[in-house]
């Protein structure tokens, strides 16, 4: 058994302040608000440096300092490698922007960037005696903690939505998680978690409703600073639902600059979000700091599909900290970005990530996104694991082929609803 260098003081509740001992399994606050991992910084920045990292392993452990687990036997490595960040050069061309870089996150394990936040509630799990945890679910989450806790044997319970895309329903099972449809949305789900603890004696996974996938999701602004050299992007554009990457980003910057290794240069932090709804676009531009629930949700873009947030002060207190702002953008702006980023940069985005892309071409135009900012795109999960369209022709192999109908558009068949 390895000791990591851990530099965690205790937790601390996002809303209150409201300080609670780290080892040991939390959910939420007394306040119901979520439970932040603090560290004691001047410690963590005489403990390592930049220089550190170079012999390490281009993977999210390479940054165990920053993160909570303890003993190196509770990590669960399935190759979470550090993703590319693919610079969109015709794109850039295309709309006149100085740069666009595109985080692909589909690399991950289970392909999407669920496994980050994941990979660390898990292991913190495995830390803290946890035999059993359940979560609700617009997909990739569940996929990711089923092949986690797999490799961790820990007991998985998942709850969906019955719309959920079927390949991330059937890759959760396949992973050995008890798996359910449920006909309502996520935070119907939720309920079902929150309502089964005592009874399963579970533990809740439930996005914010514990310290870890926060401290998981951080770990993609640490990544992302040190492949720029530590120079921040101006502008970070990232679909938003229930929030966990925005936020970590946000507060592993905080820390970078507190350990010295950047300076107080922010992006602005725009959160993105689809038109059928966009419960954090209405707070931010009504001046509110929580977001109300928006009914009769709907997006092709199921992981963006999340009509109440818990941590929905957290995200809109970053966005505008950054001086960022919230965006929505139609279904039909999403595909019409995921055909022209395939088409033009050979990369496929997941709606999700289509989104931000929608987003930054509208406020290209609109001018609150200037043509000379460094932007960064995040793209969420691999485009494969959603349903595409059949754009494609056929032939009979039994008759003579016609080479002249071939140069001919094939007819676009929509599958999505």
């Amino acid at each position: 058994m390895i000791e990591y260098p851990t530099f965690v003081t205790h937790l601390e509740c996002s809303y209150t302040g409201k300080h609670y001992p780290a080892d040991t399994p939390q959910g939420l606050s007394e306040a119901g608000k979520p439970l932040l991992v603090r560290y004691d910084l001047e410690a963590l920045a005489a403990g390592v440096s930049k220089i550190h990292l170079i012999d390490r392993e281009p993977e999210l452990w390479r940054y165990r300092e920053f993160l909570p687990v303890r003993r190196s036997e509770n990590v669960v490595r399935l190759g979470e490698s550090m993703t590319p960040l693919l610079a969109a050069r015709k794109l850039e061309e295309d709309y006149g922007c100085a740069r666009i870089l595109i985080k692909d996150e589909g690399r991950l394990p289970t392909g999407s960037f669920k496994a980050r936040g994941l990979a660390l509630a898990v292991a913190m799990a495995r830390e803290l005696g946890v035999r059993r945890m359940a979560i609700p679910t617009n997909g990739n989450a569940g996929a990711a903690l089923a092949a986690y806790c797999a490799a961790a044997d820990i007991e998985t319970w998942v709850f969906c939505p019955a719309d959920t895309p079927r390949i991330n329903v059937e890759e959760t099972a396949f992973f050995g998680a008890h798996t359910f449809l449920a006909n309502g949305y996520i935070h119907d789900c939720g309920k079902v978690v929150g309502a089964g603890r005592e009874e399963m004696g579970w533990f809740d996974t439930s996005t914010l409703k514990e310290p870890y996938r926060i401290e998981g999701k951080k770990t993609m602004g640490l990544e992302l600073a040190e492949q720029l050299d530590w120079q921040l992007p101006d502008v970070i554009l990232y679909p938003t639902g229930g929030g966990t990457g925005l936020i970590g980003m946000w507060k592993a910057f905080a820390e970078l600059e507190a350990i010295g290794w950047i300076g107080s240069h922010r992006p602005r932090m725009v959160a993105v979000q689809a038109a059928g709804c966009a419960p954090m676009v209405r707070a931010f531009e009504t001046g509110s700091r929580h977001a109300a629930l928006w009914e009769n949700a709907h997006t092709i873009a199921a992981g963006i599909r999340v009509p109440a947030a818990v941590g929905d002060f957290l995200i809109l207190d970053a966005v505008r900290e950054s001086g960022g702002f919230a965006v929505a953008v139609e279904d039909a702006d999403i595909l019409a970005a995921q055909r022209e980023c395939a088409r033009r940069e050979g990369i496929l985005l997941c709606p999700e990530g289509a989104a931000t892309l929608a987003a930054l071409k509208r406020e290209l135009a609109s001018g609150r996104i200037r043509r000379d900012e460094r932007v960064a795109l995040f793209n969420c999960a691999t485009g494969l694991k959603y349903p595409l369209p059949a754009e494609y022709g056929q032939i009979d192999l039994g008759q003579p082929i016609d080479y002249a109908a071939l140069q001919e558009p094939a007819p676009i068949a929509d599958l999505r609803p």
